[in-house]
């Protein structure tokens, strides 16, 4: 957890000084274009899901709008994100079945320095595959 804290202050300030919104290239534009490998599960139009290189289960995927279109993080979202929003639940739920998860998953957007969020391109975390504990992340 520690380190998670870590990376989320370092892109923060990365944030802070530098334009975010949809001129700076994040890990997960890469990981769209294809310019950086990842094992993805998951793919179609509109969102890619790939497994996590920091897993905190045995599955934990990302789901990533392959456009931003200024969402940085869940707080920008705006009405005109409505669907992306409600597609990349979907897409959670699609992954969810493909990965076998019947007893159950947790979706979490991370949001700003105090969510934790280390990359400023919002994505869900799909995480399963065991007991998840309550309440998450206190």
């Amino acid at each position: 957890m520690a380190g998670e804290v870590e990376r989320s202050l370092k892109a923060k300030e990365r944030m802070e000084s530098e334009d975010y919104e949809d001129e700076v290239v994040t890990t997960f534009d890469k990981v769209v274009r294809k310019e950086l490998p990842a094992n993805i599960v998951y793919e179609d139009q509109r969102a890619v899901a790939f497994r996590d290189i920091s897993p905190v289960a045995s599955t934990h995927i990302l789901i990533v709008p392959k456009k931003r279109d200024g969402l940085t993080r869940l707080s920008n979202a705006e009405d005109r994100h409505e669907s992306i929003l409600g597609h990349l639940v979907l897409v959670g739920t699609k992954v969810a079945k493909q990965e076998g998860l019947r007893e159950g998953y947790r979706l979490v957007i991370n949001d700003g320095p105090h969510g934790c969020q280390s990359v400023y391109h919002l994505h869900v975390h799909l995480i399963g595959g065991k007991q998840l504990g309550w309440p998450p992340g206190v």
